[in-house]
C-alpha cells in the first residue's frame, strides 16, 4: 500500500465520503488514490481556495470530517483561507498537501516551502491556520499521524488540521506495510454535575425572584444539535430565546419565545429584551464583535452572565462570565434543564412582543428590488430542511434580519474570519454533504465574482445549488464604512458582466429579474429543476441594512456615535 493509499484508506475508516481537491504533480498519488475507492467522492475544482471553502461546507452541518488536498507549494498555499475559516467557525477539517523532496531543501527546487535557502515556510504557515499541522516523516508513520490528525479535529472546540506529504515518500518502492484501521475516538465534553447544580439554583433563585432571564444562543448549539434541549428550556421556565446572526433557526424563528437576532444588525425586539434582562444565559457563542456591537465594555453591566461552552478559551475573552459551565452545549442544557425541573414549579408566562419580519411592508422608491423584499421573498419559498448560506456583504444583513428559519432549516454566515466567496464556494460541501437538502446562497455580486467560476464544477458533478445574487454594482459595505469614517468613498463601484448568461454559457440555468415577481418565478424554477442555478437579482442601491452600534437602538447608536466623533475632535484640538 503507497502513502496515499493508506490515507485514503484511514479516511474511509473515519466516514469521509468526498474529497475536494486541486490537481498537481505532488498531489498525482492521492488523485488516483481517490479515483480507486469505492467510497470516497473526489471533486477536482478550478481553484484549491474553492476546494478549501467547499470541506468547510461538508463539516458545516454534518458533524463529518471535511477533506481537502493541494499540490505543493502554491496549490497548498491556496488552501489558507478555507483552513482560517474552519478555524473561526469552527469546523473539523484535514488538508493535505503535497512537500517538495527533503533531500533537496533548501536548493530551490520546484515548489520548495521549506523555509530553507530563502524558500517559503509552509510548516509555519500551515501551524498559523490550523490546530495542528504535520510533516509526515516516514511512510510506517501513515496511520498514526493521520489518526491523531483526524482526532484532534474533533477534539474540544472542531477544527481543521494539516499533514504535508513528502513528495520523496510517494516514490516508487516506498510502502505502508503496517496497516490498521483509524479509529476516530473523541472523547465527549460533558457538563460538571456540581457546576449544574451550582448554576441551576442561580437560575432557580433569579425565577422565583421574577428576575427576567434570556437564552442567547449560537452556533456551537446549532453544532451540537442542542435544538430540542434548547426549546424544552425555554418553553418549561418561560425564557425569551434571542440568537447570534449563527445561531438563527436552532428553535424555530416564529416560535412565541423566539424574539429574534441579537446583533448590531439584528432585531430591535431581541436589543430590547436583551437591555431588559437580567441574567443572561449564553450557549455555544463566542461573544464575538457583531454580537456585541463592537465589544461594548458596558454591555453586561448590571447582567448576571452564565456561559456555556465548549471551549475553555471562549470564558477568557472579552467577557469573563459570573458562571462557567465547561461542555458540549447539548448535554449542559439538558443537564441544566433537568436540574431546574427539581427546584421550580410553576413559571407564569412571559410577556413577550412578537415578530413577523417576513411579512413586512417594506417602502422603497426605485424601480429596482429592494434587498430586504428579496430576503423576504427567499424566506417564504425557503422549503423545509432548506440551508440558507449568506457570504461575506450587506446581504447578509438584509437576510439575517428578514428570513426566518424554521426548525428543520439552517443559517451561516461566513464566520468571524469574513471571507468574501467562502460560501459561494462552501455550499458545494453543503449539497455534498446533504444532497437531499435544498441549498440557498444569498451572495453579493462582489462575492460570486471572486469565484463564481466554481459553477463549472457544480455542472460537472450535478450539484444543484441555487446561487441568488444581490447584484447592485458595488461593494455596499465598504462604501458605507467609507462615508462613516472618511465622508467620502471611492473604488467600490464596479461593472459585471451578465450573471445569468455566463450561467447558461456553463451548462447551468441562469434567470435575470427585476422585480420581485420575476424573482419569485426564477426561484420556483431553481426550487423545482435540481439543476445548479443563478439568479441575478438587480437591486436598488438606495437601501442602507439595518445597523445600531448600540442595543439601545439605532436612534441612541447614532447619538452616541456623533458623541464619540465630536470628543474625538476635541482630543485632537488639546492635543
Amino acid at each position: 500500500m503507497k502513502v496515499y493509499e493508506a490515507i485514503v484508506a484511514g479516511l474511509e475508516d473515519v466516514g469521509v465520503e468526498a474529497a475536494f481537491g486541486g490537481a498537481g504533480e505532488n498531489a498525482a498519488g492521492l488523485m488516483l488514490a481517490l479515483k480507486h475507492s469505492r467510497r470516497i467522492r473526489p471533486i477536482i475544482t478550478r481553484h484549491e481556495q474553492a476546494a478549501s471553502f467547499m470541506a468547510c461546507g461538508y463539516a458545516m452541518f454534518s458533524g463529518k470530517l471535511g477533506f481537502c488536498f493541494a499540490t505543493a507549494g502554491p496549490g497548498a498555499f491556496n488552501l489558507f483561507s478555507g483552513l482560517a475559516m474552519a478555524m473561526s467557525d469552527s469546523y473539523p477539517v484535514l488538508a493535505v498537501s503535497g512537500y517538495a523532496p527533503r533531500k533537496w531543501q533548501g536548493w530551490g527546487s520546484l515548489n520548495e516551502t521549506s523555509g530553507l535557502g530563502g524558500t517559503p515556510d509552509s510548516r509555519a504557515m500551515f501551524a498559523a491556520t490550523t490546530k495542528k499541522s504535520f510533516l509526515l516523516e516516514s511512510a510506517e508513520d501513515t496511520f498514526d499521524v493521520l489518526e491523531e490528525a483526524v482526532n484532534r479535529a474533533f477534539e474540544g472546540r472542531p477544527g481543521p488540521v494539516h499533514i504535508h506529504v513528502p513528495l520523496d515518500l510517494t516514490e516508487r518502492g516506498v510502502e505502508v506495510r503496517n496497516r490498521r484501521p483509524v479509529r476516530l475516538d473523541v472523547a465527549p465534553v460533558p457538563p460538571d454535575p456540581a457546576r449544574v447544580e451550582e448554576i441551576a439554583s442561580v437560575l432557580a433563585d433569579a425565577l422565583a425572584r421574577r428576575r427576567r432571564i434570556v437564552v442567547l444562543a449560537g452556533f456551537g448549539a446549532v453544532r451540537s444539535g442542542a435544538g430540542p434541549q434548547i426549546k424544552r428550556l425555554v418553553e418549561r421556565f418561560q425564557i425569551p430565546l434571542l440568537t447570534t446572526l449563527d445561531g438563527k433557526g436552532i428553535v424555530s424563528e416564529t416560535h412565541p419565545l423566539a424574539l429574534g437576532v441579537f446583533s448590531d444588525s439584528g432585531h430591535a425586539s431581541a436589543w430590547k429584551a436583551f437591555r431588559e434582562a437580567d441574567v443572561v444565559l449564553c450557549v455555544g457563542n463566542s461573544l464575538n464583535q457583531h454580537a456585541t456591537f463592537g465589544y461594548r465594555q458596558d454591555l453586561f453591566d448590571g447582567k448576571l452572565l452564565i456561559h456555556v461552552n465548549i471551549c475553555e478559551n471562549e470564558f477568557r475573552k472579552a467577557y469573563p462570565p459570573d458562571h462557567a459551565l465547561l461542555s458540549d452545549a447539548r448535554p449542559a442544557v439538558a443537564a441544566l434543564a433537568d436540574a431546574l425541573e427539581r427546584k421550580v414549579g410553576d413559571v407564569p408566562a412571559a410577556d413577550v412582543t412578537g415578530k413577523d419580519y417576513e411579512s413586512r411592508h417594506i417602502t422603497h422608491l426605485t424601480g429596482r428590488i429592494h434587498p430586504g423584499e428579496l430576503a423576504q421573498a427567499i424566506g417564504r419559498l425557503l422549503p423545509a430542511g432548506a440551508v440558507l448560506l449568506a457570504d461575506a456583504g450587506a446581504h447578509l444583513a438584509w437576510l439575517g434580519y428578514y428570513v426566518e428559519v424554521e426548525e428543520g432549516q439552517n443559517f451561516r454566515k461566513a464566520g468571524s474570519f469574513g471571507p468574501m466567496a467562502g460560501h459561494v464556494n462552501g455550499a458545494i460541501g453543503v449539497k455534498v454533504a446533504h444532497p437531499d437538502r435544498t441549498v440557498v446562497v444569498g451572495c453579493g455580486d462582489g462575492c460570486y465574482a471572486l469565484s463564481g467560476f466554481e459553477l463549472m464544477t457544480a455542472v460537472e458533478h450535478d450539484i444543484p445549488v441555487i446561487w441568488i445574487i444581490f447584484d447592485d454594482q458595488e461593494f455596499k459595505l465598504i462604501k458605507l464604512y467609507q462615508l462613516a469614517a472618511y465622508r467620502e468613498s471611492g473604488l467600490v463601484e464596479f461593472r459585471n458582466p451578465d450573471f445569468a448568461a455566463y450561467a447558461r454559457a456553463c451548462g447551468a440555468d441562469g434567470h435575470r429579474v427585476e422585480t420581485i415577481e420575476e424573482f419569485e418565478s426564477a426561484f420556483r424554477s431553481a426550487l423545482g429543476s435540481g439543476r445548479p442555478t443563478v439568479i441575478d437579482a438587480r437591486i436598488t442601491r438606495w437601501a442602507v441594512p439595518h445597523y445600531s452600534p448600540s442595543p439601545h437602538g439605532v436612534i441612541a447608536g447614532l447619538v452616541e456615535a456623533v458623541e464619540e466623533r465630536l470628543r474625538g475632535r476635541d482630543d485632537v484640538r488639546r492635543e
